[in-house]
């Protein structure tokens, strides 16, 4: 994995442009068994599942942290003003939506609704029950109702998502959560869906994502950067859980991954001193150069 083995017109030619960058899960694994594994080194004996497992284990926390493994879904809103989360989401970096130029804008997520689980009920207001099982709906009246809100517009054009009427104060003390026209989300984690509010509809939304990285052979890939790390990860992990080796040993490795996870942090980061510079000039018009 670490050396080139195409030709330069097999890889202009093909799709599997920029890879050279990373190198599998399966590389990672091979490589950590010659390192670290034997008689005469730090970890005598091994099987490779267990070995597997830890770099599964390494993979996904460096994906929280350090890697960043950001992944971006785009939808139109459909009527139903529903997004479903993609199949390997874990947390949300960024929902917005994109206007006919392509630029996106922030959508907010609201703090004065939910969308809570409706329990079934006769007229008597008694609970209902099918087959013995209490009635439910995935949609509760409670975010139907804020759905289907018309946010007020000001002469400004600001307004308040989720204040209608009469505004006590008009808008002194407003949450910024309200004082935008990019509308807001609900996130549904029990129903696996994020629901907006009605003035997005048929709108493009975009959401940015973190995965865990866990997902199939291809997908699994440690950029070469962060390659120092994993083994370290994987060391720690395995000797931290073993009854025979001496605490000196797993505390010196659990001092190196910790600082070959942040060497990683630092060198995926990917601050270049040119864009500092324009940062700086943005911000003081004393410097020239």
């Amino acid at each position: 994995m670490g050396l080139i083995t195409q030709t330069g017109q097999a890889y202009y030619t093909g799709s599997s442009f920029g890879d050279y960058q990373f190198t599998s899960l399966e590389h990672i694994i091979n490589q950590f068994i010659i390192a670290y594994v034997g008689e005469d080194k730090i970890i005598s004996k091994i099987r490779r599942t267990d070995v597997a497992f830890h770099a599964q284990r390494a993979l996904q926390e460096l994906s929280f942290d350090t890697f960043k493994s950001t992944k971006s879904q785009e939808i139109t809103l459909p009527s139903s003003l529903t997004m479903k989360l993609p199949q390997d989401y874990v947390n949300y970096v960024k929902i917005s939506w994109s206007d006919s130029k392509g630029v996106k804008h922030v959508i907010q997520p609201t703090s004065k609704t939910s969308n809570p689980t409706d329990v079934g009920q006769d007229a008597n207001n008694d609970y209902t029950f099918t087959a013995n099982e209490l009635d439910t709906d995935t949609t509760s009246t409670t975010w139907e109702s804020y759905q289907g809100l018309t946010p007020v517009l000001f002469d400004d054009d600001d307004y308040d998502d989720d204040i209608y009427g009469a505004l006590v104060g008009q808008r002194y003390g407003i949450d910024p959560e309200h004082s935008q026209i990019n509308g807001t989300f609900y996130m549904d984690p029990n129903t696996g869906l994020i629901h907006f509010s009605s003035n997005l509809a048929g709108k493009t939304i975009v959401l940015d994502y973190i995965s865990d990285s866990l997902g199939t052979d291809a997908e699994m890939k440690v950029h070469k950067f962060a390659e120092e790390a994993m083994y370290k990860h994987i060391a720690y992990a395995i000797l931290s859980t073993r009854a025979n080796v001496q605490e000196y040993i797993v505390q010196r490795f659990k001092r190196e991954r910790f600082a070959e996870t942040r060497k990683a942090k630092l060198r995926l980061s990917n601050i270049k001193l040119e864009e500092i510079t324009q940062i700086l000039r943005g911000k003081s018009k004393h410097i020239k150069h």
